[in-house]
């Protein structure tokens, strides 16, 4: 099927059953019932998912219990936005590997009635008396082990901003908070993924009480299928229902928060809490082969970065080239075209060279570029003497029976638990890993390739989504072309085998290529100078496509990304 008949039609192979639509719960219930809960969290795990399909809304995120609590707030009256940021903060109790309340949180927002689309940056900020200068960033590594990375977060202002200027007013923050409450307090059954991460940071889980005492109860490492209790994140987040952002960045919780901080040589003061806000921002806007592109404006650069890619594809001859899972022209020509813009992107920003982001987006640059698609691909983190980042962080996509359109990026930017500090029960964000993409002046915005984005056809969805992880330039490119250029359906889309970025902490890592990827194509890339590690098939580090399709009629489509413990379900 080619991209112009996948617009006009029914997408192949996701009409399959929801497993939402048996209608478990009762209306205005924040909780599934005890037999729902288990069947769900028992669904979280690596592997096919089911694709799912509907016209009254759909919600595809990282684990089961946070998608049904996304269509829990949608079957209530709640729009996208209000179910999005519920479906968040829900990730930050049963994902706490990979995100947290002191983390970051960027929304992107198509409005159906208007046809516009607005973003939101609850991204982190660098303390105001940060003394690091670029030179200091060789050190990266050990510092992202204490204080030092620490950064001022913006998680909970990005979520008040969400509900407050996208929400519909149906939802305010006590019920967005109430599935994360319950399964703080009332625990639910580790996943193994969780487990798993939980095993590799027991050295830095066990050297703090807090974190002791929700993974080591009894100095007794706990077990997959065991019940988690988070007590002290409950209490936190029952006094955040109540308090707000007051609570958050202008009480005791600032002052606690930065004396850990600061205790473990970091700089973070109440002060920097105080004079936090969030950036309403218009987003940046590209397009691709007929298609309105719209993605995260700087300093959430991914999506200028993703518009350049992009450009630089279209220039391909992509139906002739074949897609990526097969062909190692499109997976070489992809790899120099994100090799390309990601350096240039990050050491223009060291340099001062860095071009406007009207510049970086045109045409014509594309064409002035397309040329510099040549020899062994080469890496920011390779030509800096940096590692990558690590594999944290989630994504989500939700979509309700009006038509808009919410797609978040929320993370804890850095390896799970990296530092081992904890305040309220809520591990604190190591997100200054981040100034490697960019050193931020103190008290700015740090630059992270954040990439929630859309494309648009005559002003109406046809794709939304995102990844998180350090493969998500690599992950939505491929996603996108398979879909948009040869008329894959989400679920075949997410199915097919990926290439990714460099391992983590790995300086100049060689591109992760997934097992079942053609054996022809890796020798070929090898013969060009490419560094190739063969991984498992559907391996986590190259993230999770967590994306929604619609057709012509309006249709949405939903699957979740094997890589990861995603589940796609529908109203």
């Amino acid at each position: 099927m080619d991209r112009r008949t996948f617009i006009g039609s029914v997408v192949a192979g996701s009409a399959a059953a929801s497993l939402a639509a048996c209608g478990q719960l009762p209306r205005g219930s924040a909780i599934p019932n005890q037999a729902r809960e288990t069947e769900l969290a028992r669904a979280a795990q690596f592997g096919p998912k089911t694709a799912v399909s509907g016209r009254n809304g759909l919600a595809v995120t990282t684990h089961p219990l946070a998608t049904q609590a996304a269509i829990d707030v949608l079957k209530e009256g709640g729009n996208a936005a209000d179910a999005a940021a519920t479906a968040a903060l829900t990730q930050c109790v049963v994902e706490p590997h990979m995100t947290t309340l002191t983390g970051v949180y960027s929304i992107l927002y198509y409005d159906a009635k208007t046809g516009k689309t607005q973003y939101i940056n609850g991204s982190n900020n660098a303390p105001k008396n940060m003394p690091l200068k670029a030179g200091d960033l060789k050190n990266l590594g050990p510092m992202s082990k204490d204080g030092r990375m620490v950064t001022v977060p913006g998680y909970w202002a990005g979520v008040e901003a969400t509900l407050d200027k996208l929400g519909s007013g149906k939802v305010d923050r006590k019920r967005a908070l109430a599935p994360a409450i319950h399964y703080a307090r009332n625990g639910f059954e580790i996943h193994p993924f969780l487990w798993g991460l939980i095993f590799k940071q027991l050295d830095i889980l066990g050297g703090n009480t807090q974190s002791r005492e929700i993974y080591l109860p009894n100095n007794v490492v706990v077990k997959p299928g065991d019940t988690l209790y988070q007590h002290r994140a409950a209490d936190f987040m029952e006094q955040l229902a109540e308090g707000g952002n007051e609570y958050f960045y202008h009480g005791d919780f600032a002052k606690r928060f930065s004396k850990v901080v600061q205790d473990a040589g970091g700089w973070v003061t109440p002060q920097d809490f105080a004079d936090y806000q969030v950036l309403y921002q218009e987003p940046v806007q590209g397009s691709y082969r007929g298609f309105d592109l719209i993605g995260s404006p700087a300093p959430d650069f991914g999506g200028v970065n993703f518009i350049e890619i992009m450009n630089l594809i279209e220039m391909m001859d992509i139906q002739k080239m074949g897609p990526a899972w097969e062909s190692s022209e499109t997976a070489l020509k992809m790899l120099q075209a994100i090799s390309l813009t990601t350096a240039e992107n990050v050491l223009g920003r060291y340099k001062g060279t860095l071009p406007s982001t009207e510049k970086l987006i045109s045409k014509a640059y594309a064409e002035e570029r397309f040329s510099r698609l040549q020899g062994k691909p080469t890496s920011a983190a390779e030509l800096m003497g940096q590692s990558a980042p690590p594999p944290g962080s989630n994504h989500l996509t939700v979509t309700d029976a009006e038509g808009n359109v919410a797609t978040v990026l929320h993370s804890c930017m850095s390896m799970p638990f990296s530092n081992g500090l904890y305040v309220d029960g809520m591990w604190i964000c190591a997100a200054g890993v981040h100034y490697g993409s960019g050193m931020p002046k103190p008290g700015e915005r740090i630059n992270a390739r954040i990439l929630p984005h859309m494309f648009l056809k005559h002003g109406k969805p046809v794709l939304a989504g995102g990844s998180p992880s350090i493969s998500l330039m690599e992950n939505m490119v491929q996603n996108s072309t398979n879909i948009l250029d040869f008329g894959l359906s989400i679920e075949e889309s997410v199915n097919k085998p990926r290439f990714g970025a460099g391992s983590f902490f790995a300086v100049s890592g060689p591109t992760l290529w997934e097992a079942d990827m053609p054996e022809a194509a890796a020798a070929n890339l090898r013969k060009t100078g490419v560094k190739l590690r063969v991984v498992n098939p559907w391996n986590w580090n190259h993230g999770s496509y967590d994306a929604i399709a619609f057709d012509s009629t309006g249709m949405a489509y939903g699957c979740g990304d094997p890589r990861r413990t995603a589940m796609a379900l529908a109203v």
